[in-house]
């Protein structure tokens, strides 16, 4: 997985995290639970605010 693959690192985190809440997590800590994904292999520095909100959104939307 990517920093583009928002869809999937979102389904990823949902599976890991059951128990958080996805629009509470901030930015930092979203991109330190990114970071730490099996399967996950980005730049840990081409991740940006825009990057890390679709994540949070598809986060979000997949808990729903």
């Amino acid at each position: 997985m990517n920093w583009t693959d928002s869809l999937d690192i979102a389904i990823a985190l949902d599976e890991i995290h059951p128990g958080i809440n996805p629009s509470i997590v901030n930015f930092v800590n979203l991109k330190q639970m990114v970071i730490a994904l099996d399967g996950f292999d980005g730049d840990e520095n081409k991740s940006g605010e825009k990057i890390l909100e679709a994540i949070q959104m598809n986060w979000i939307e997949e808990r729903e």
